[in-house]
């Protein structure tokens, strides 16, 4: 899950980072407000899931209230469109006005896992202000790194080794000292899948202020969080994968293809991504319904794959192991029964647990389904129905 640059903000401020004077709004008059508040020149920025946010105009300089609140009338309620969101964009529904900042550099810090060492990695650099993929790609050598041991923690030398190594001195290292354990410790303790601040600024007054933030929250343990899941912001995410998690299939990606995919098991679900990518296809999307003996899951994916106008026909492949082929059958039926002509043509290919009674299931619905043996036989049926070469039986 996503947060907005002003709820990472918060939290970082609460765990001792210095952020910029600023406040959320969500209308013009507000921003005006804010803006006359701070009293001084501001920054207005659109608050969107997305980067690349100041090339896409959505991020100004206001001179005053009535130019932030003319500002924030132009961005709230209008769509961002970013190299990361596509042609569509992204809504904004709020602004952070904030002070603006006098800068004489700009760094990056960060935290994320790496895999490789199955570790934290603190990563920071001189070259902020920058994607931090560009630095790694053009000057690795700027990209400094100090990963944090699970068991022994981390430790007080590693932030000024990091603070030294960027070339900080003064008030300004013991700044920088102090907010790398901040910033590990929010990864830590908030379940982040990525903490980052880009652009960590050193200002023309000597100050070290966190410019921008960004923080992912790991799904899987929002349970733990219930004050982070009431930041999500579902106009943020796609309406399909909203309808997913919805309905209790966690492992649904919306992609550009045409090809919607139904199976049981994720690693099964890159292997029917691929062999539709050779075959010539193009999917719709990652669903996953899990290893469940529910046929209402089946019922909900086919749901929502019918709402997709881009979805011309859909691939089921099953392998029955904990999950019962039979009751993948019923639901398969039930969801066809329920579409009515609204059911896209789907191929079925089952294998595993029970599948002689699925099989039976699927015979005495009088429903048509097209039928697979093989994977490359369901990829290329799929590919031709969803071009209206072939139809059920």
């Amino acid at each position: 899950m996503k947060l907005h640059e002003y709820q990472s903000k918060e939290l970082l401020a609460g765990y001792g980072v210095p952020v910029p004077k600023g406040k959320v709004a969500k209308t013009a008059k507000e921003a005006k407000d804010v803006a006359a508040e701070l009293g001084k020149k501001v920054v207005v920025k659109a608050q969107v899931h997305a980067g690349g946010r100041g090339k896409a105009g959505g991020i100004k300089v206001a001179e005053s209230p009535e130019q932030a609140e003319q500002i924030a009338a132009e961005l709230i309620g209008k769509n961002l469109v970013t190299h990361q969101t596509g042609p569509q964009g992204i809504p904004i529904a709020c602004v952070l006005v904030e002070e603006t900042i006098d800068v004489e550099r700009e760094l990056y810090l960060g935290v994320v896992l790496d895999r490789s060492k199955r570790m934290p990695v603190i990563m920071a650099s001189e070259a902020g202000g920058m994607e931090i993929e560009e630095v790694a790609q053009k000057n690795p050598e700027k990209i400094l790194m100090s990963h944090v041991d699970p068991v022994g923690g981390f430790s007080a030398y590693q932030a000024r080794e990091l603070a030294f190594n960027m070339n900080l001195k003064g008030d300004q290292f013991k700044s920088m000292v102090g907010i790398v354990p901040s910033i590990y410790k929010i990864y830590r303790d908030k379940d982040c899948s990525l903490a980052e601040i880009n652009p960590l600024v050193v200002t023309t007054d000597g100050r070290v202020l966190a410019v921008d933030a960004k923080l992912n929250i790991d799904d899987s343990a929002l349970f733990r969080h219930p004050d982070l899941v009431e930041m999500r912001d579902t106009s943020q995410e796609d309406p399909f994968e909203v309808e997913a998690k919805s309905k209790s299939i966690e492992n649904f990606i919306k992609l550009d293809g045409d090809i919607g995919i139904v199976v049981n098991g994720a690693g099964l679900a890159m292997a029917v991504m691929d062999i539709l990518k050779l075959a010539g296809g193009r999917p719709a999307n990652f669903l996953d319904i899990g290893t469940v003996n529910r046929s209402d899951r089946v019922v909900s994916a086919f749901g929502i794959l019918a709402s997709d106008p881009n979805v011309k026909s859909v691939m089921v492949n099953i392998f029955g192991g904990m999950a019962r082929v039979d009751v993948i059958a019923t639901g398969l039926v039930e969801a066809a029964r329920n579409l009515g002509d609204k059911m896209p043509p789907t191929v079925v290919r089952l294998a595993g647990t029970n599948v002689e009674a699925g099989e039976k299931i699927l015979a005495e619905s009088g429903l048509s389904f097209i039928r697979a043996a093989t994977f490359r036989e369901a990829a290329d049926k799929t590919i031709a129905a969803a071009k209206g070469e072939i139809r059920a039986n």
